[in-house]
């Protein structure tokens, strides 16, 4: 089975999710098909990421934690 379509429609909590790996893996998700919930400390860094997933087509929610 191809990992993108084991993916499409679920949901992933990806802490760290504001810069480094952590963002990589969030859009790597989004691009995947997968609703991914991104956390981190910073919200302006949140942000972007979340933003990053939407224009690539994909569905994202921030939380600051």
């Amino acid at each position: 089975m191809d990992t993108t379509q084991f993916l499409k429609g679920k949901t992933a909590i990806v802490t760290g999710a504001g810069r480094g790996i952590g963002r990589a893996i969030a859009r790597r998700l989004g691009v995947a098909g997968t609703h991914v919930v991104v956390a981190s400390r910073t919200s302006n860094e949140i942000d972007d990421t979340r933003l990053m997933i939407e224009r690539g087509g994909g569905r994202a929610l921030a939380v600051p934690c």
